[in-house]
Parts: structure tokens; C-alpha cells; sequence
């Protein structure tokens, strides 16, 4: 029986965020990558919330853009509605948010995908991984090695590295009250087969399962109960090669209301039909975006939530209830959806669903994202155990580019947690058991004053322009902007400020105390009440040209936090030092005396790379640690 058979150098199976950016990076680094979904309607969908960024996240999607990904770009091109959110707080935690156009998101990323030259789109579903044993360099034996896959049609597609970026479609099911459906999320094929060729290849198999809330037509619902959200008028681009000026466009509102106690009572007196409680949903959810159902039952002394009514797009009238995930029954959405304000007759477009899919462990996998027992295989996205679009994405874009290294001979591009949000995501994932869908959060950061998303381009674009995913017209820009940055600092710094009458009138005027002695500019602009922008009147020599807003953020950020963020630098310098202390990668913990059994079950599970990480696992302790330092004499 004769079927196709094609070569190439990379492939990626699933098109949602992390394969679209997995598949740009390769194909961008120069090679021949072919990218796999079960539905070109699927590309780059947003099943569940129309948006992009958000708390931490905002920091991720700046992330990849700095590193010369897309999710950013294609966010600026297609949003509705943009919001910072946390202003009232530090800049460390400042995030930037947008409504998307769902249908024009898709379309606008599909378009990038058709445009690249070294990038093929295919619709099929992989169904097997092709792993062959091979003996090892060393000739300590046996090691896998990905070849390639195949799909449903018995097609053979040839590759030396393959990316699974397969979302929550292994094995999928959709759920509502006793409505089961063996698909994806929209309806969507689900994938049936590689989860069984994943196992037989030895890779660890779990369930996981997430939520999204129903969709109601806007003509029912009636607005004038409901609390208006509008856009910022200032817009903050999430790519740093778009100005504001260049993405401005009239925004569409969302609309605020609340559950109540009425809304309540009809969950408690249903919970036993919701398949969350009854035991027909079997996987584990995300703590930190439950369904309403666990909100009500975990959370009994809160008397409301509040429900964001967000539009789907500028041409749609499908609203997303934001806050109401649930798996109750389609009778039991109609009562809980009209008992809250506004919604008291709304229809409902879609029903609210839970999805249970096949998901894997990501000890599994080394900081590249490669899997320690497979060459050349690599995983991203929600199949590691994570959730949303913007860590699915960050992780696309990172084995992209790593399948690309190994082919090319390079070493692979690890983010260190004191280099970014990204690099807190992948450490998190393969050092630490997540017994639940991860979600990014500031909190989890340790160096989240210097990890701001207003300096993502500051921190990632010479490693995007030494990975070569920054063009050198852009990279330039960019070497121009960090050296005003840092010469007006300098300038600051090093301009007097005398304690005359016209300093002194000028200080009065803006309620901050008199100066006793002279200073300089950089002491004035560490008080509260200033900022670049206000001192103008006392720097007469400042650049006429050139400073931007931009740059003048950073300008304040840097001066009024400079102790602070001093304070973090040697906080990195010791995790630095700790991460650059290495175990060998074949580390025998049998022969470290004195270590626990659950320590060294746990060593050997995740094989860190450093003492760094290995202080991270959860079970190693710190006595754990040096008994391993001492063994290893460092």
C-alpha cells in the first residue's frame, strides 16, 4: 500500500499559540519546518477568552516580542479594547491587557504562517511519533531518537527534530451536565492516537482538565443594569517595534455586572448534577481560574463574583461571560445566566463546558524543552501542564528556536529565571511537580522589580538578535534607545541643581521640601512628586530631541528605584553563582551518602542541570543540597 512520505527538517504538531510560535522561530531561523493542525480553522484559536495579556501575562507576550516572536505584533493588529492593568500599583506589576478580535486574531496569524517562506501548512492529524533506537556517542548504551511522524492517512513526514504543541486536543472531551462529546474545544476533532504512541515511546501520560463560560447574544442582554469598562485612552503597544500612534483605533467596551445570592442557591442546589462533583470529570483544573461552581462551594462566604461581559469581536454579537466556566447542565446555565443583572433574558449562544485532555509531566523535559528520553523531541504549551496563550506561547517560541539550535550545531537558549517571566515559566514546569494546569503569576517571580514588561526589549533583545530572530534594522533601533537611556541617567546624575530662589520657587510649586544644599538633577527626580517630564523647567540643557515617552519611563523607573533594584542585582548574583554550580548529567545520587530517599528519588526523577535547580525541587532540602555540594566538592 503506497502512502506519501516528505522530509523536513523540523515538525510541528498543532497550530494554537505555542506551535505558531514554535513553527515562525524555526522556519525564521532558516529551517524547512511543516506545521500540523487538525483544522486550519483552529490556527491560532482563542477557544476560551478573547484576550491577550493580563497580571504576569502582559510581561510574557512583551517577552516574546523582544525575543522576535509574534504574539505581540498580532495582538497590536487585531485588539478591541486595551487596558494596563495594576497602575495604581509599582511598575514591577504593571501588565498590559487587550480584547481581541477572536475570528480576525486567527485569520491575521494564519496570514503570517502562509507568508513565511521556509513554513509549510498541513491539515491532518499526527497520529504517531517515529522513534528509533540508536547507540549512544558515548556508547553507554541505547538512546530514542525522533525521526519523524505519521498521520491518519499513513503519511510519512521525515524530520530531525518535532515539536508537540498539541494544546487540549490528545484524547479530548467536552462536557456539560451529562452531554459528553469526544472532541475538541469549538467542536474541533480531537487527537485519539498520539497519546498512545507518546506512552509507548515512554513519555509519562496524566489528565488535565480546564473550563470556559458561556457565550450570549448581545441583543438580549440589557446593558443599562450592567457597569460600562471602557478602554485607556492612552494605548500602550504589546510589540516595541509598534508606536501607539501607529495601532490607535476606536474601542469597544466591556461591561461589568455580578453574581448574587439567587445565582448561588440555584449552584448549590444542583452541584450534584455538575459532572466536577458527580466524578464524571476525572482531570485536575486550574486553582486560579475555577469554575463557578467551585467558587460558590469553596468560597461560601463571598455573597457575589463579578462576570466581565466581553465582546468576541467587532463583528460578532457572541459576548463572553467572564467568570462563569462551568460543566453544569444546559438547564441549570439558562437559570444561573438569567438570575444575574442584566442577563435576565439572554440567550445563549454556546454552552459553558468543561474539556478533559491528555497532558504530560514536565520533569520530563530538560530546560530546553527537549525530553530527556526522546532526541530531538520537544513539547510547548498546554501538553506540558500549563494554561493560557500567553505561556503556551512563550514555550512555542523557545523549542522553536531550540529545535533549530540542534540542528544547527548550537547550543540551546536557556532563560534563567533572572532573565525573564520566561525564564520563570520553564524552570517552574520542569524543576517543580505541578499537580494542577500552571498558571503565571508576578508572585512567582522572585525578580519581578527587574523583570518588568516595560524593559522585556531592554533584557531579551541582544539574546533575539544573537539567536538571529531580530533584524539588524530593529536591533540597531533598539542600541540607540538603550544608549540614550543610559547617557540621560548619566547626565542626571552628574548636573547640579543649586539651592537659588528660582529652584527654590519652583520646588514650593509642586509641594516638595526646599533644599538645604545643592544636588543634582537625579536627587529631585527620586522624590515621589516628580518625574522626567516635571523637571524639564529646571534641565535646560536636556536632549531637544529624542527622548521619548518610553525612554523617559525608563529614565523614572531606574533613578527612583535604583536601591531597590541594586538590592535585587545581588540577589541574582548569589542565584547566579548557585546556577552556575553543575551536576553531570549522569550524576549517580546512590553513591551522595546522607541523602534522603525522597531527595534522591526526586534527584533522579528531574536530573538538574545545577545545584541551582536542584535546590528548587519540591522534597530536596537544603540539607539535601549540601550534602550534594559536598559530594560533588564545589
Amino acid at each position: 500500500m503506497t502512502h506519501v512520505e516528505e522530509t523536513y527538517d523540523i515538525v510541528i504538531v498543532g497550530a494554537g499559540h505555542a506551535g505558531c510560535e514554535a513553527a515562525l522561530a524555526a522556519a525564521r531561523l532558516g529551517q524547512q519546518t511543516i506545521l500540523f493542525t487538525v483544522s486550519m480553522d483552529s490556527v491560532a484559536l482563542m477557544p476560551c477568552n478573547p484576550n491577550i495579556g493580563g497580571s504576569s501575562k502582559g510581561h510574557l507576550v512583551r517577552e516574546i516580542d523582544a525575543l522576535g516572536g509574534e504574539m505581540g505584533k498580532n495582538i497590536d493588529k487585531t485588539y478591541i479594547q486595551s487596558k494596563m492593568l495594576n497602575v495604581s500599583k509599582g511598575p514591577a506589576v504593571h501588565s498590559l491587557r487587550a480584547q481581541a478580535d477572536k475570528g480576525e486574531y486567527t485569520k491575521e496569524m494564519r496570514r503570517t504562517l502562509q507568508r513565511e517562506p521556509n513554513l509549510t501548512l498541513r491539515q491532518q492529524e499526527v497520529t504517531e511519533l517515529l522513534v528509533e533506537s540508536v547507540t549512544a556517542p558515548d556508547a553507554a548504551g541505547e538512546i530514542k531518537k525522533i525521526v519523524g511522524v505519521r498521520t491518519c492517512s499513513g503519511a510519512v513526514y521525515h524530520a530531525k527534530a518535532v515539536v508537540l504543541c498539541t494544546g487540549v486536543y490528545l484524547k479530548a472531551r467536552c462536557i456539560y451536565g451529562d452531554t459528553i462529546s469526544y472532541t475538541g474545544p469549538n467542536g474541533l476533532s480531537a487527537a485519539n492516537y498520539l497519546s498512545t504512541s507518546m506512552a509507548d515511546a515512554g513519555i509519562g501520560i496524566r489528565r488535565f482538565k480546564t473550563g470556559t463560560p458561556p457565550r450570549i447574544d448581545r441583543k438580549s442582554i440589557d446593558f443599562s443594569k450592567t457597569e460600562e469598562q471602557k478602554g485607556d485612552e492612552k494605548i500602550v503597544p504589546f510589540s516595541f517595534e509598534n508606536k501607539a500612534e501607529d495601532i490607535a483605533r476606536e474601542q469597544i467596551s466591556c461591561w461589568l455586572t455580578y453574581t448574587n445570592e439567587e445565582t448561588h442557591q440555584i449552584i448549590r442546589e444542583n452541584i450534584d448534577r455538575s459532572p466536577l462533583y458527580s466524578g464524571v470529570i476525572q482531570g485536575t483544573g486550574p486553582r486560579y481560574c475555577p469554575s463557578i461552581e467551585d467558587k460558590i462551594m469553596k468560597f461560601p462566604d463571598k455573597n457575589r463574583h463579578q462576570l466581565f461581559i466581553e465582546p468576541e469581536g467587532e463583528f460578532t454579537d457572541e459576548m463572553y461571560l467572564d467568570g462563569m466556566p462551568s460543566s453544569l447542565p444546559e438547564d441549570v446555565q439558562y437559570r444561573m445566566v438569567h438570575s444575574v443583572p442584566g442577563l435576565e433574558n439572554a440567550k445563549i449562544v454556546r454552552n459553558a463546558y468543561a474539556i478533559e485532555y491528555d497532558c504530560i509531566f514536565a520533569t520530563e523535559l530538560k530546560a530546553s524543552l527537549e525530553f530527556k528520553a526522546v532526541e530531538g523531541l520537544y513539547s510547548a504549551g498546554q501538553i506540558n501542564g500549563s494554561s493560557g496563550y500567553e505561556e503556551a506561547g512563550a514555550q512555542g517560541l523557545i523549542a522553536g528556536i531550540n529545535a533549530a539550535r540542534k540542528l544547527q550545531g548550537k547550543d540551546p537558549v536557556i532563560l534563567s529565571r533572572s532573565d525573564g517571566y520566561i525564564g520563570v515559566l520553564i524552570d517552574d514546569l520542569v524543576t517543580k511537580e505541578t499537580a494542577e494546569p500552571y498558571r503565571m503569576m508576578t508572585s512567582r517571580a522572585e525578580y519581578r522589580l527587574l523583570l518588568r514588561q516595560d524593559n522585556a526589549d531592554l533584557r531579551l533583545t541582544p539574546i533575539g538578535y544573537e539567536i538571529g530572530l531580530i533584524p539588524e534594522e530593529r536591533y540597531q533601533r533598539f542600541l540607540k534607545k538603550k544608549e540614550m537611556i543610559e547617557s540621560e541617567i548619566r547626565r542626571l546624575e552628574n548636573t547640579p541643581i543649586g539651592a537659588g530662589a528660582a529652584t527654590q520657587e519652583f520646588l514650593l510649586a509642586h509641594d516638595s521640601a526646599p533644599l538645604r544644599t545643592g544636588a543634582v538633577l537625579a536627587d529631585l527626580l527620586r522624590r515621589p512628586e516628580f518625574t522626567y517630564e516635571i523637571l524639564a523647567e529646571l534641565d535646560p540643557d536636556r536632549p531637544a530631541e529624542g527622548v521619548t515617552e518610553e525612554i523617559a519611563e525608563q529614565i523614572n523607573i531606574s533613578i527612583k528605584y535604583e536601591g531597590y533594584i541594586k538590592r535585587q542585582k545581588q540577589q541574582v548574583e548569589h542565584f547566579l553563582k548557585m546556577e552556575k554550580k553543575r551536576i553531570p548529567a549522569d550524576m549517580d545520587y546512590s553513591q551522595v551518602k546522607n541523602l534522603r530517599k525522597e531527595a534522591r528519588q526526586k534527584l533522579e526523577a528531574v536530573r538538574p542541570a545545577s545545584i541551582g535547580q536542584a535546590s528548587r525541587i519540591s522534597g530536596v532540602s537544603p540539607a539535601d543540597v549540601s550534602q550534594l555540594m559536598l559530594y560533588l566538592k564545589l
